[in-house]
């Protein structure tokens, strides 16, 4: 049926083929063509390339603004490894430094103690013989009283007398020092 509607359209209008069009149509289609054509030509076309050189250009600037702002983020990146390692090197002085320091002050307090306990010592030796000797003399007193006490329990009289009571006793004394030095030889 459509095949029918088809062949008696072209019989009606004389052309052969439904598909080529008149001359006319051809020439007021190709007039209407060329007109859009200068109109795309003339006004859309500028626009639309200066939209696109503009484009370009903007990707062009953002291009060389994305570089620059690269090459200055790798310029801080070597600036920041350089005070990095310079840190480090300072860290490392500082921790020598402070080591030195500690090994001075560790000597110098051994230093100290061994002073101090010299000290001490020395004057704990001082005093043990100011007490030793005050000990003699308080002990030759009380062995001078004991034996003048003795001598004259033993005597039968009383020896009052100083000068021979401390003669007595010095010489009692003598006499206990030479058996103690003499015992002390042998051992």
């Amino acid at each position: 049926m459509l095949h029918a509607v088809l062949s008696a359209a072209t019989e009606a209008e004389g052309n052969t083929s439904p598909v080529i069009p008149e001359w006319y149509d051809i020439i007021g289609s190709a007039i209407c063509f060329v007109i859009i054509l200068a109109f795309f030509w003339k006004y859309v076309l500028p626009r639309v390339q200066k939209l696109l050189d503009e484009r370009a250009e903007a990707i062009e600037g953002n291009i060389a603004k994305a570089d620059e702002a690269q090459r200055k983020a790798e310029a801080a990146l070597e600036e920041y490894t350089a005070q990095l390692a310079d840190a480090r090197a300072e860290a490392g002085r500082i921790r020598e430094v402070a080591r030195e320091d500690g090994k001075k002050i560790v000597t110098e307090a051994k230093d100290q103690a061994v002073i101090e306990a010299a000290r001490v010592t020395s004057s704990a030796q001082a005093q043990i013989e100011a007490e030793r000797q005050q000990a003699l003399v308080s002990l030759r007193t009380e062995v001078g009283t004991i034996a003048i006490d003795l001598a004259s329990g033993v005597v039968g009289e009383t020896l009052s007398d100083d000068a021979k009571a401390k003669a007595v006793v010095d010489r009692f004394l003598a006499d206990l020092e030479a058996e103690q030095a003499s015992a002390g030889g042998k051992k």
